[in-house]
């Protein structure tokens, strides 16, 4: 999906549009069903005692609702907030949102970027994703984790501030 063009400027152009990396949505999977073989180790455990139809209905209603309280924070709300994060880098800025109900994000001009800088360990290689350290002027780096095909990323970056008219280091 792409970025919406009404978050853009006029004439503004997208260059990378990323989604955290999908190894962030592993450890909800595994807990979801890590969750759903527990609640069906409870039914399978309720249903072969000898309590009272009254007592087994009611035993099921609440392993399910457990289920679908767990199912919902533990599983959709981290898939949602994976769908609705997004790092975007255009010919003018690195755009960074993120949030279900209330949305929080950074704007970084381009012009304003001093260093960027990458990193990823053995896993992340592998699964070519990894951490973006962008170093704004007068800020603290800022860190965004989980940025697939990272080093490609760093690449265009990079590029983008090398072609900014407003900088004189790409001119040098």
């Amino acid at each position: 999906m792409a970025y919406p063009r009404d978050n853009l400027a006029p004439d503004e152009v997208v260059v990378v549009h990323r989604h955290p990396h999908w190894k962030s949505l592993v450890p909800p999977i595994l807990l979801f069903w890590l969750i759903t073989a527990v609640c069906g180790l409870g039914l399978g455990l309720l249903w072969g005692s000898q309590d009272s139809e009254a007592t087994q209905t009611w035993g099921t209603v609440a392993i399910a609702v457990v289920w679908g309280l767990c199912t919902v924070w533990w599983l959709i709300r981290p898939l949602l907030t994976w769908r609705f994060t997004h790092f975007v880098v255009t010919d003018r800025r690195v755009i960074y949102r993120t949030g279900i109900l209330t949305r929080s994000g950074i704007d970084i001009p381009i012009s304003r970027i001093n260093t960027v800088e990458f990193e990823h360990g053995l896993i992340d290689r592998l699964l070519r994703t990894g951490s973006l350290q962008i170093q704004s002027a007068s800020e603290d780096p800022l860190t965004f984790a989980d940025i697939p095909r990272v080093e490609a990323v760093h690449a265009l970056l990079y590029e983008q501030l090398l072609d900014d008219p407003d900088d004189d280091w790409g001119r040098r």
